[in-house]
């Protein structure tokens, strides 16, 4: 499959000179990680072929991107933007007429907890739920001494430290023996999982979805019972200076489909696929697996992508733009 769109982009010169007269030149951020270069190189073979546009990649992250499409009215899309890294700046520029949200990109949202092993909860259902993680705290063996338990967290310098670390007390781990353990990094976070997987092996601690890890293995997220309290996340829990920590969920990063006012005003019949084109996190999960599995780049992926799940992204066109894509797919 590596390799096969850069042919399936070839259309003849003429017809595709012709549609994409009828729409244009239009940029896309490509995001700097596998899933917003997935969504990114689907729209691109999606809006040249389905909509005859002259579709353009082009290098993005997510605070130069919003800077740039707030300011400068470039680039027309940015498919996968998690909002919450500059929310007030992505609100001012929706009040100012600057920007416009197409869609959602991820249905669950960006996706952060504390996770068990599937086969875990398998066996015993009550460690989906936090009481029954600390009832049996001894399930989950500290790597360097398995004669306490091991709560993986966040790898330290990451934002994410402060949260699961503040989230270790307010759920008052230690004093069911738990001790935090530092992965060094997100590989070694990642391998922890691995390598408890290959033993079966008892592994407790702190990841986020949509990752190809939790596309390779079934993680059950634990249920606090406490359900999302949002003041308590973003005024303590995310804090370094929290003193007085309560159990909360994490509440779902957003990730939207964020366009240019102009491209929002010019476009209906795009802005209608854009509405509609959304993934699973299950389903990224899967497919940012294979991505890492096959060393795939995002073009690659979008192959994959589009030649297996035909179902899912007709669903997201008009008949007459679906045949046209699947058309093109066939080529792959």
């Amino acid at each position: 499959m590596k390799r096969l769109m850069i042919a399936a982009l070839m259309l003849s010169g003429s017809a595709l000179t012709a549609q994409a007269a009828d729409c244009g030149k239009i940029t896309i951020a490509d995001m700097n990680w596998n899933s917003a270069t997935l969504i990114a190189n689907i729209d691109r073979f999606i809006l040249e072929h389905g909509f005859g546009c002259e579709a353009e990649l082009v290098p993005g992250d997510t605070m130069p991107t919003g800077a740039s499409m707030t300011e400068k009215g470039e680039p027309d899309i940015a498919p996968e933007f998690w909002v919450n890294a500059m929310r007030a700046a992505i609100d001012k520029g929706v009040e100012e007429g600057r920007l416009a949200i197409s869609g959602v990109s991820l249905t669950d949202g960006g996706e952060e907890g504390f996770w068990v092993p599937a086969y875990m909860v398998e066996k015993d259902p009550s460690l989906a739920t936090i009481e029954g993680v600390l009832k049996n705290a001894k399930l989950f063996p500290h790597p360097e001494d398995d004669s306490i338990s091991g709560f993986y967290g966040c790898p330290a310098g990451w934002n994410c430290q402060i949260s699961s670390g503040n989230l270790f007390k307010a759920l008052k781990l230690d004093e069911a023996g738990f001790e935090m353990v530092d992965p060094g990094s997100g590989a070694g976070l990642a391998g922890a999982i691995a390598k408890a997987y290959e033993r079966g092996e008892g592994w407790f601690g702190y990841y986020w979805a949509p990752t190809a890890v939790l596309g390779r293995y079934k993680m059950v997220k634990v249920d606090f019972g406490s359900g999302i309290d949002e003041k308590m996340f973003r005024g303590c829990i995310t804090q370094e200076d929290c003193t007085d920590p309560k159990p909360t969920m994490y509440p779902p990063s957003e990730v939207w489909t964020v366009v240019t006012s102009e491209f929002a005003k010019g476009h209906d019949d795009i802005n209608a696929y854009l509405a509609k084109r959304s993934f699973k996190n299950a389903d990224m999960n899967g497919y940012l697996a294979w991505m890492e599995d096959n060393q795939a780049n995002g073009e690659d992926a979008a192959a994959y992508f589009l030649s297996e799940n035909e179902d899912k992204w007709s669903a997201w066109l008009p008949a007459d733009i679906a045949a046209k894509v699947k058309e093109a797919v066939a080529g792959l």
